[in-house]
């Protein structure tokens, strides 16, 4: 009974087969089929590879929503080399708020020479420019920054150490700051800040007009969390001030940023920026102060930047696909092949046997082909 059970399950199984075998002796094979599948097997392989390596490779998702953090404070992280000496000029922040945060809570002053001694720091900071000046050509660099954060060496410059014999000239000031969510000014120019009822003032009657110089290089100016390999929009600008009473102005939007990649999970904040510069003119109209100003103000989006891969189920749909399809396709081709091609040796055949006319017992002739019989065979 058992038997006769397991007999018709293995019936009911080869009635249910979908891909029928073919006794090898009902198979034709030819040469232009052998060619046709070497192509085929060749596309399959070259597709293979290709569909590999897009399954090895990420992209960044780009993913917006409303930052809900208001009370958290913002790093402001600063290395800007000015042209005049530390005791001429001051930096600090004024927010919206009227909130004052001074240079002394966490920036330090350090006196060097402006021009750049130090070879290899001269050429990261002009391999740097070049960065992003491609940054600015080559948008999509900018996930390829993001793929390579703690990856590959830190953009950080080399520590500068001046042995020169001559005297400082400039005033590096670096290091950083927190301030309140809120739009703000940092700025750098003549004079200490003082604090001030009204908002704040800075002591530049004791500084000579001549002296006043605000050529500038900024080494690095980044928001949020320090990343490695991330270049920001104004690392490497260098700005050669042409009058004594010149201002420079930088606009920027920050917009805060969690990167989430297979290396790191880090919050920070990217930021664009609009710059501008002009010389200081009260006669003409042109008002002002002296100095470098970066107004910068909040975003109320943030940013979710996430690396994905492929699944590895998508991977296999896509490699059965290209291996399905092409062998549908090669076969259909072939076949349409071979039909066109028994259609022209078939006419070709057909116009090589021309009828001969054959002569009638009453003179006349026949183009018909005669008819084969046993007396003509002989």
């Amino acid at each position: 009974m058992r038997r006769l059970n397991r007999k018709k399950t293995l019936n009911l199984m080869k009635e249910l087969d979908a891909f029928p075998k073919v006794p090898e002796s009902y198979v034709e094979t030819s040469a232009s089929g052998g060619t046709v599948s070497l192509i085929a097997f060749t596309t399959i392989a070259f597709l293979t590879i290709m569909e590999f390596t897009v399954y090895r490779d990420t992209w960044m998702k780009y993913e917006y929503e409303v930052d809900k953090d208001f009370t958290s404070k913002l790093r402001i992280n600063i290395d800007i080399t000015v042209a005049m000496r530390c005791q001429y000029v001051g930096a600090d922040v004024l927010d919206l708020a009227e909130t004052m945060v001074a240079s002394a809570d966490g920036l330090i002053y350090e006196p060097l020479l402006f021009v750049l001694l130090l070879r290899a720091f001269c050429v990261i900071f002009r391999l740097l420019q070049v960065i992003q000046s491609r940054l600015q050509e080559e948008h999509s660099l900018q996930d390829v920054i993001f793929k390579s954060a703690f990856k590959s060496a830190s953009t950080a410059l080399p520590p500068r150490e001046d042995n020169s014999l001559q005297s400082p000239d400039a005033c590096r000031i670096h290091g950083h700051l927190y301030v309140n969510k809120v739009a703000g000014n940092f700025h750098i120019t003549v004079g200490k800040a003082i604090p001030h009822p009204r908002g704040h003032a800075h002591l530049a009657a004791l500084v000579s007009h001549e002296s006043y110089n605000f050529s500038h290089r900024i080494d690095h100016l980044s928001f949020g969390e320090l990343i490695p390999a991330i270049i920001n929009p104004l690392d490497g600008t260098e700005k050669i001030a042409s009058d004594h009473n010149q201002m420079f102005q930088y606009f920027i939007t920050v917009v805060p940023t969690k990167l989430h990649t297979y290396k790191i999970s880090a919050e920070t904040h990217q930021f664009s920026v609009t710059e501008r510069e002009r010389v200081i003119n009260h006669a003409a109209g042109s008002h002002g102060v002296s100095g470098i100003f970066m107004k910068y103000d909040i975003s109320s989006l943030m940013v979710t930047v996430t690396e994905e891969h492929m699944p590895f189920w998508q991977f296999l749909v896509r490699l059965c696909g290209i291996i399905g399809g092409i062998f549908s396709t090669t076969g259909i081709l072939h076949s349409f092949g071979r039909f066109v091609a028994e259609i022209i040796f078939c006419r070709f055949r057909l116009g090589s046997h021309k009828s001969t006319p054959v002569p009638l017992p009453d003179g006349h002739t026949s183009n018909h082909l005669p008819l084969l019989t046993d007396n003509n065979t002989h």
